[in-house]
């Protein structure tokens, strides 16, 4: 098994933008092979072929590829900006890791017979691993087709314990699954929340009702954790996401409302985005309606360049994620894992976004210590308080944090809050 897996990397989160840099690229610029449903990165095309085959199906192949190519089926259930990111990270690991591939990747709509259909073809095409791409895709696999004879990697799929799939994130399911999670511990998560706003009083969490994974594993366990401190939550779910936009702006607007009754000026209180596609991508609606309160995001990639743009983010990319899961991935076509021994994986310390843009604009500065919570790093504050204070940083720029490199390792077991602290530094 990879050394990635055997060690913990030291995590260190760099400066990673100038004016006008993009931070996380949820809307980086992708080329189409199906408008409909499939998207990947222009660079795939330097190392890989795109083609669709029907409507549902597209067909990858190498281009420098030779004979005795494996196998390797990606099950999508919906299209998805995050996907189109999490693909084309998967492409690029197997291509560096030199892996002979043809990928065939399936959307099978969330529909259990056409999901069989995609099993039937993974048995014809004598496939050498399954991805399971999105949290449906990863829960319709393990309920049909757990201990099955092809491995399945989870990508982009929420916490597999909390979800009830596995009741351990540090050994194996001992089946034909390995599962990555785009979710970290939510002690540690709100531990960097204090460390930012130590007088948080009112915290309000967007999420959509019908992303049951988001609601399970994100909504509902931060909700339940800041009300044990003391903080006043309201839950603000989206019931119907195609009308997300509309609903977003009521409920934004009366939250905020509710919020001046105690805190008149805003300055202790935060929006906190989950990773609900719906919600995430009316950042725009979010940020007109939240007034002074700062707009803050489990999603990294909710952070990028202007003023559409959480303020921060402190969560796991969904690059971070395929990165990890495309390793897994690899590690069981060499023959150096399999499946069902490979530990939960989880990327730590977190993925950490910052827009100063939006910060200054909603006078989100420096803050003294919280008492409520250990706080995960005293460089984080003291990074923070000079980024967003620095005199030299031109007033209208955007910039950020984020991770190092994108390959560390992950833990098989939560992290504790000591061990989740990242090292920063400014940009230069």
């Amino acid at each position: 098994m990879s050394d990635h897996w055997q060690r913990r990397a030291a995590g260190t989160v760099l400066g990673a933008l100038a004016a006008g840099a993009a931070l996380f690229a949820l809307a980086a610029p992708a080329a189409a092979a199906d408008g409909d449903w499939f998207a990947y990165d222009a660079a795939v095309a330097a190392d890989w072929t795109v083609t669709v085959a029907d409507a549902d199906r597209v067909e990858i192949r190498p281009l420098a590829g030779g004979s005795d190519a494996q196998q390797v089926l990606v099950l999508y259930s919906k299209p998805s900006a995050a996907y189109a990111i999490a693909i084309s990270k998967i492409l690029a690991v197997m291509h560096d890791g030199g892996i002979n591939a043809e990928v065939t990747v399936v959307n099978y709509g969330d529909d259990d017979a056409r999901g069989r259909q995609a099993l039937a073809l993974a048995d014809q095409l004598g496939s050498d691993l399954i991805f399971a791409m999105g949290s449906n895709a990863a829960a319709w696999l393990w309920d049909s087709y757990r201990d099955g004879a092809i491995p399945v990697v989870t990508v982009c799929a929420k916490d597999p314990v909390v979800l009830g799939q596995v009741d351990s994130y540090d050994r194996g399911t001992g089946t034909n699954f390995a599962f990555t999670s785009l979710n970290m511990p939510v002690e540690v998560q709100m531990a960097y929340v204090l460390d930012l706003m130590p007088n948080l009083q009112n915290f309000g969490i967007l999420v959509d009702a019908q992303n049951v994974s988001a609601v399970e594993t994100q909504a509902k366990p931060i909700a339940d954790f800041a009300q044990a401190l003391g903080i006043e939550v309201q839950y603000l779910a989206v019931e119907d996401p195609a009308n997300a936009r509309t609903e977003l702006a009521g409920l934004v607007a009366g939250a905020v409302a509710i919020m001046q009754q105690t805190d008149p000026e805003l300055t202790a209180s935060a929006f906190w985005i989950t990773g609900s596609t719906s919600v995430f991508r009316e950042i725009q609606t979010i940020n007109r309606h939240s007034d002074r309160a700062p707009v803050l995001s489990v999603a990294p990639e909710v952070v990028r360049e202007g003023s559409d743009s959480a303020v921060v983010s402190i969560g796991i990319s969904f690059e971070s994620n395929a990165h990890l899961a495309a390793i897994y991935g690899v590690d069981v076509l060499q023959g150096r894992a399999r499946a069902g021994d490979l530990p939960v994986s989880i990327v730590t310390p977190p993925d950490i976004a910052i827009n100063f843009l939006r910060a200054r604009r909603v006078g989100f500065g420096c803050r003294s210590p919280s008492s409520r919570a250990p706080a995960p790093s005293t460089t984080m504050t003291a990074c923070w308080c000079a980024a967003t204070a620095s005199a030299s940083r031109p007033a209208n720029s955007a910039a950020g944090i984020r991770r190092g490199d994108p390959a560390r390792a992950a833990r098989s077991a939560v992290p504790s809050l000591s061990a989740s602290a990242p090292r920063l530094r400014r940009a230069p």
